[in-house]
């Protein structure tokens, strides 16, 4: 895989608390220069976001739901789908209800997933953060089967906040439960363009890191996101 090819499947990524807005400004900038797939930033950054890259389709704008816990309701996470598509989202990453998944409450997971898929419905990509670090190896599966079953575009890894992000065995877990049609992203721990192309082997189509300037240039990242 090419290096120019491998930018184009990143997800530029800046979720921390203390953002402010001249380094969201700074993180779209960077997407433009590198051509990433997106940047990803909180909520509350999706209009900043937008204004510098309205001119720049080919780059998208990405925003996180129900995140870091995904223990809010399906209500509220569908409210906040669609006030993020409102303010230039098109692409969505949703936080499962972990403890349901674990609980063994599959009908309210596949209708958290549902409800952020309806709202995001012909406007945005949806795409699923099953936090793989905190499930066993069924509940992955079982996390996956329902995002497809509720019509999710993609399936991801970590939020990066938790207690570990992506690895490869995740990635192909993922992959051979989601199958070929379904995106899968990996997310949390990728640091340099070698870890990049070890989740694409393992069936990654998009790599969500904070590293990708570093990425891009050949480099290795300090970030742990």
């Amino acid at each position: 895989m090419t290096q120019q090819s491998l930018t184009s499947i990143i997800d530029h990524t800046l979720l921390k608390a203390d953002a402010r807005r001249e380094d969201i400004v700074k993180l779209a900038e960077e997407a433009k220069q590198f051509k990433f797939a997106s940047v990803c930033v909180n909520p509350a950054w999706v209009a900043t976001a937008y204004e510098v890259l309205k001119d720049t389709p080919e780059v998208k704008v990405c925003t996180v739901i129900g995140f870091p816990l995904g223990a809010s309701t399906p209500e509220t996470k569908a409210f906040e789908t669609g006030d993020a598509i409102a303010k230039g989202a098109t692409e969505v990453d949703m936080v499962i209800n972990i403890g349901a998944l674990k609980n063994g409450e599959d009908d309210l997971v596949r209708r958290d997933i549902a409800a952020v898929v309806e709202a995001a419905r012909g406007k945005a990509l949806t795409k699923v953060i099953i936090e793989t670090c905190l499930l066993t190896d069924d509940e992955k599966v079982r996390a996956c089967k329902l995002a497809v079953e509720a019509g999710a575009d993609y399936v991801k890894t970590s939020t990066g906040f938790s207690t570990g992000g992506a690895t490869k065995e995740d990635i192909a877990l993922m992959r051979k439960t989601v199958g070929p049609d379904i995106g899968v992203k990996a997310s949390g721990g990728v640091r340099s363009a070698e870890d990049a192309r070890i989740m694409v082997e393992a069936g990654a189509t998009r790599i969500g890191t904070s590293g990708g300037v570093a990425i891009a240039k050949g480099e290795e990242s300090q970030s742990a996101y």
